[in-house]
């Protein structure tokens, strides 16, 4: 599991940096009126573009997280991602490569 970005949580949303080989941005997590169940708690943006959504999920050990997903059209495939807190009470985006099937 790559740790890819640190995040800070700011009024209802987060703020932070993506860091990889090809992509660093500062971004933003902003709360979005959802309006069904399906819709993502948030919208993963760069200023004023954006590049994906987030939801929020629990884990098997009860802890909360956010799925999130990025995607851009200079990547190969959407990353997905989990936006986890840590114990210094920041929070960090996980990545890992999907299992083959």
């Amino acid at each position: 599991m790559a740790h890819i970005g640190t995040f800070t949580q700011q009024d209802e949303g987060y703020t932070g940096t993506i860091r990889t080989l090809t992509l660093n941005a500062k971004v933003k997590l902003v709360p979005v009126d959802k309006d069904n169940d399906k819709a993502p708690d948030y919208r993963l943006l760069a200023g004023t573009y954006e590049l994906g959504a987030a939801w929020k999920k629990i884990s098997n050990n009860d802890r909360p997280y956010l799925s999130v997903t990025i995607d851009d059209p200079t990547f190969a495939t959407t990353v997905y991602a989990r936006l986890v807190e840590a114990e210094d009470g920041n929070h960090h985006l996980h990545w890992s490569r999907p299992k083959a099937n």
